[in-house]
Formats: C-alpha cells, sequence, structure tokens
C-alpha cells in the first residue's frame, strides 16, 4: 500500500511541476498567460490558448512546444478538439470562432455571427456541429462542414458561461450569468427544463448517464440536478 500511494504522489507531483514548468515557460519567455486548455484524446498533446490570442500545442511526453498557432485578436476563452482529434477549435474574446488542423499547423476558416466574446464551445460527439456560447446573452448551433450558422437560441438573458452536449447528442445544456441552467432538444431546440440558483452560473458538466448535471454557482453552491 505504501509503494502505491508512494507511486500516486509521485505521479501528482509530476503533472503538476509539467503544468508549473510550461506556465513559468509561458509567462516568462512570451510574456502571456494561459487563459484556455486542452487535452487530445491520446493524452500526447496539450493545448493553451493565452492572453495574447495565441494557442501553444505542447508534446506532453517531451516536455517540448510543438508550435504556435496565431490568428486570434485578443485573448482566447475556450477550446475544444473534434473527436477525431483532427482539428482544433477555439472563440475568443475577439468575437470570433477559429478552426484550425492540427496536422497542417493552419487556420481553416472563421465562423462569425456573436456579438460579444465567445465564452464556451461544445461539439457534438458525431463531430459535425458546433455549440457556442457568449456574453451577448445567445447560443448558437454551427455546421462545421457548411461552415454556416444554423439556429440562435435567445432563452437566457445574461452572458452564456458553459455549455455542455449529451454523449448522445439529444440534449445541450446551457449555463448562463442570469442564474439558470437550461436544459434544450438539440433537434427540436426547444427548452424542456430551466434551474434557477441563487447567483450568476459559471460552470456545468453532464454526467455519463446523460441525465444528472451538475452546475456550480458564483455563490459557492454546487448543484446535482
Amino acid at each position: 500500500f505504501f509503494l502505491l500511494e508512494q507511486r500516486f504522489f509521485l505521479l501528482i507531483s509530476a503533472i503538476g511541476i509539467f503544468a508549473m514548468y510550461i506556465q513559468i515557460i509561458i509567462v516568462l519567455y512570451f510574456n502571456e498567460f494561459p487563459t484556455a486548455i486542452s487535452i487530445n484524446s491520446d493524452k500526447k498533446k496539450l493545448i493553451f490558448g493565452s492572453s495574447k490570442g495565441n494557442i501553444n500545442i505542447w508534446n506532453m511526453e517531451k516536455k517540448k512546444l510543438l508550435f504556435v498557432l496565431k490568428g486570434h485578436q485578443k485573448k482566447v476563452t475556450t477550446l475544444a478538439i473534434t473527436p477525431d482529434d483532427k482539428y482544433l477549435i477555439s472563440g475568443s474574446d475577439d468575437q470570433t470562432i477559429k478552426i484550425w488542423n492540427l496536422k497542417t499547423q493552419k487556420e481553416l476558416f472563421t465562423l462569425k455571427g456573436h456579438e460579444d466574446s465567445v465564452n464556451t464551445i461544445s461539439i457534438t460527439p458525431d463531430g459535425k456541429h458546433l455549440i457556442s456560447g457568449s456574453k451577448d446573452k445567445t447560443i448558437k448551433i454551427w455546421h462545421l462542414e457548411n461552415r454556416k450558422k444554423i439556429f440562435t437560441f435567445t432563452g437566457h438573458t445574461d452572458s452564456i458561461n458553459s455549455v455542455k452536449v449529451t454523449s448522445d447528442a439529444q440534449l445541450v445544456i446551457s449555463a448562463s450569468s442570469d442564474k439558470t441552467i437550461q436544459v434544450w432538444e438539440f433537434k427540436t431546440r426547444k427548452v424542456i427544463a430551466k434551474f434557477t440558483g441563487e447567483s450568476g452560473i459559471n460552470c456545468c458538466a453532464v454526467a455519463p448517464d446523460n441525465v444528472t448535471i451538475v452546475a456550480g454557482e458564483e455563490a459557492g453552491n454546487i448543484h446535482f440536478l
């Protein structure tokens, strides 16, 4: 038991040291701060969005910076990787969403439509659709192949802080500073459930059962719905 506990401690320490190591390099060498993070499915690439609008891709095994993606004009706020690990999607305070090819290291296209910062993005399990939430109080659904917006949801009255899609792609959950969590059907675009907290809802997550929702609010409360 002692050896297992010691190995676990060393593993956690190594992960913490690696994250701190990267953060120090980014801050001191590049003079920018990590503002969003994502890891690809094989856990080999660690991706940081920064306060300067850059996206840094690191090799986790070699602890080496592989390349930097540049295109956003302001802070990168959110990142997501498609299920096939081919494409990276980023949202920014510059009100845009960019799609990048991780193999060619190039920007493919930019989605425009939000009128304020893009705070959160989520990709459907089949990789065909993107859901984005913004400070402009709207949630938009985009078709990634056609590169077009197909729907705008306007049911919230304040900034959208988090959006999640269930693993069966049937439901979308949105958390907002208007103190509510709203659950709506992806196909019909209709709200089927709503929860109101004491303060703005900062984040949310969906359990593997696609039923249980966990939400955290500004007041410090965590809700299991």
